[in-house]
């Protein structure tokens, strides 16, 4: 359901493999990293708009002047301020000093040969420009400087804090984006050191010594000795001081990442057609980042592919696909097509068969490529069902007999607008319900009152807010004889622990409904028993533990549970007739079958981190808001 929960973040990569000289030449500028960043940035604006960050790496910089940069700013317009930032200096310069490339990698920010970008939307709540990406961490050695961002969330950050804590470290601030830096700022301070004393047992001296640094530094020998201490889904990108570049992937496969090489560029972002789009590729010019692999450049601009961690899974998030990837992507046009085509059944089965008097729309924006699925199911239904009269005739249809039989159809119109993206400004209760019930507006005369049923599909319905406070009502003003509400995803039902801001069971209106039915057959020592499974579990090594919040809806059927959702979100003097039809689980794999991450769903958690934070998930619910009576 748009705007109920978070996007992922982020990320994007440039790294030029000419001097700049050759893109002043070529593309009339030495400014194509730069501008090339900033479109690839732009283009994943959907998935991050609570800030945005940049950083710059200049090769070759003399001591004395700086050489890497960084701009970050908050807010919906971040990548807009920090581009207008970086840009200051060069709008104020003549046009000769401004194509001297010279003059530009001499005495210009951000006049340099490593970009990288990063979109990004809080998982955890932490807001303020210390939490905005990219991260940096200062030396006076270049080799020994780290600039960081990424697309995670990591799910043992106690761990971790733990181990660097024995060691005898105190990190600043207890947060997976600042272990992480310290971590790997940690090990790449040993990386360096390595080759220090390598250096001097080759007898080099001075600044022959950093310059051996500078161009052996390995940073697999980095990753591999941070990144084998998290559990979670993530990729994360940096670049040294000296030069060095890479992007890794986690070995679970939850987050993605694609990339593209030639002899002039290496680049990198969280989705495919943004490369597609800012390079003007082909599908199949651009290549996936693996499970537990690492793209590298060095300082030399050598490229080249390193499995750091080996995989341990095949859990490629599902909910990108359905929900939070461009849609332009042929891969997910086609999935999220099939995810509403494959509805047909269950939909034919709510509105009685029915489709003479059933008008079909959609809940704009996200579940439009869905809807055009959903209608070609039904137009394959209509054909099928033409062809059978017809054949049943017996005889040579008459010309009115193939009028009546042709004039069929599916009848889709554009019933829910997304009107206006009004502020809740007012935060009084009443006053500011009656602001998000005017977010959707309807076109009246769309459908026969009293007559037709009403089929709207969603890509995904969460907490089911804003069906209660604004679709539900705002539909029942055309008076349909039906309103079935259709998901082209599968019930809700866990959290996430990966980088989707999802965190907590009670928001889901499936948890809610499950609960309540529990509550309702006088069930609650299912409830109390949950509670202590779950407590149990979280002292178990993190291996053996299993997911206890699955026994909540072990009870009662996918039906049972829509049915006492359209109970709890059914809005006060709405009497019109609500059902709401789920995805099925087989339905999903069906149509993303190489996206097994279904973990929100299933409550199947490829890492033992999420499992473990699963059931500290309800144990919290009961703790804090069940005891309180806070959900009721």
């Amino acid at each position: 359901m748009e705007k109920e929960i978070h996007e992922d973040c982020g990320v994007a990569l440039i790294r030029l493999l000419k001097p700049l000289e050759y893109y002043q030449r070529k593309y009339g500028t030495w400014m194509f990293g730069l501008s090339k960043l900033y479109l690839m940035m732009e283009k994943q604006h959907n998935r991050g708009q609570e800030g945005a960050g940049m950083a710059c790496v200049k090769l070759e910089g003399k001591p004395g002047k700086e050489y890497m940069f960084r701009e970050r700013a908050e807010g919906s317009n971040a990548i807009t301020e920090i581009f207008g930032n970086a840009n200051k200096e060069f709008s104020m310069l003549p046009p000769e000093k401004l194509n001297d490339v010279e003059y530009a990698k001499e005495n210009l920010p951000f006049a340099g040969e490593l970009y990288m970008g990063h979109l990004r939307y809080s998982t955890t709540g932490k807001r303020g420009i210390q939490y905005v990406h990219p991260f940096l961490r200062r030396n006076n050695w270049k080799a020994k400087n780290l600039c960081f961002c990424g697309n995670f969330n990591m799910t043992n950050v106690d761990e971790v804090f733990d181990m660097l804590t024995s060691q005898g470290q105190s990190p600043r601030i207890y947060s997976d984006t600042y272990i992480l830096l310290e971590l790997m700022g940690h090990r790449l301070d040993r990386e360096v050191e390595r080759n220090f004393v390598e250096a001097k047992s080759k007898g080099l001296e001075n600044r022959d010594i950093t310059k051996y640094i500078d161009t052996h530094v390995k940073i697999e020998n980095v990753l591999r000795t941070t990144m084998s201490h998290f559990d979670g889904g993530y990729v994360i990108t940096g670049m040294t001081g000296s030069g060095e570049m890479f992007a890794m992937r986690d070995p679970w496969n939850i987050r993605p990442a694609f990339y593209y090489k030639n002899d002039e560029f290496v680049v990198l972002a969280s989705e495919r057609p943004v490369l597609q789009t800012t390079f003007d590729l082909e599908y199949d010019d651009i290549s996936e980042l693996k499970a537990g692999q690492a793209l590298i450049i060095d300082s030399c601009g050598q490229v080249a592919l390193k499995q750091i961690i080996e995989q341990k899974g095949d859990s490629a998030c599902s909910f990108e696909r359905i929900y939070f990837s461009r849609g332009s992507d042929s891969d997910i046009y086609k999935e999220r097509k099939k995810l509403g085509e494959q509805l047909t059944e269950p939909i034919l089965k709510a509105t009685g068969y029915d489709i003479d008097h059933t008008v079909f729309g959609y809940i704009p924006n996200t579940a439009e490529v869905a809807y055009y699925g959903m209608l070609d199911g039904f137009k394959h239904y209509l054909n099928a069902q033409k062809i059978k009269a017809i054949e049943n005739l017996g005889h040579i249809p008459t010309h009115e007999e193939l009028v009546r039989i042709l004039s069929d159809y599916v009848r889709s119109e554009k019933v829910a607008w997304k009107d206006i993206k009004l502020r809740t400004f007012i935060s009084e209760g009443s006053s500011r319900k009656d602001l998000a019930s005017h977010v959707y507006d309807i076109t009246y005369g769309s459908l026969t009152p009293g007559v037709d049923n009403l089929v709207i599909i969603d890509d995904s319905i969460v907490r089911g807010t804003t069906l209660k406070e604004s679709i539900l009502r705002i539909l029942d003003r055309l008076h349909p004889k039906k309103i079935i509400v259709v998901s082209s995803a599968p019930q809700i039902r866990y959290p996430d622990y990966y980088g989707i801001d999802m965190p907590r069971l009670e928001e889901f209106c499936v948890f809610r409904a499950a609960i309540q039915l529990l509550t309702d057959r006088n069930m609650q020592s299912v409830i109390d028993d949950t509670y202590r499974q779950c407590k149990a579990e979280i002292l178990k090594p993190k291996e053996e533990m299993q997911n206890a919040v699955k026994k909540i809806y072990s009870f009662f059927t996918v039906e049972e549970i829509n049915r006492k959702i359209v109970e709890m979100l059914r809005p006060k003097g709405v009497t019109t007739p609500i059902e709401i039809v789920f995805q099925s689980i087989s339905g999903l794999h069906k149509a993303i079958p190489n996206h097994k991450g279904d973990w929100y769903f299933t409550g199947d958690f490829p890492t033992p981190g999420g499992t473990r934070s699963c059931n500290i998930a309800y144990i919290n619910f009961i703790e804090k808001v069940y005891r309180n009576k806070q959900i009721f």
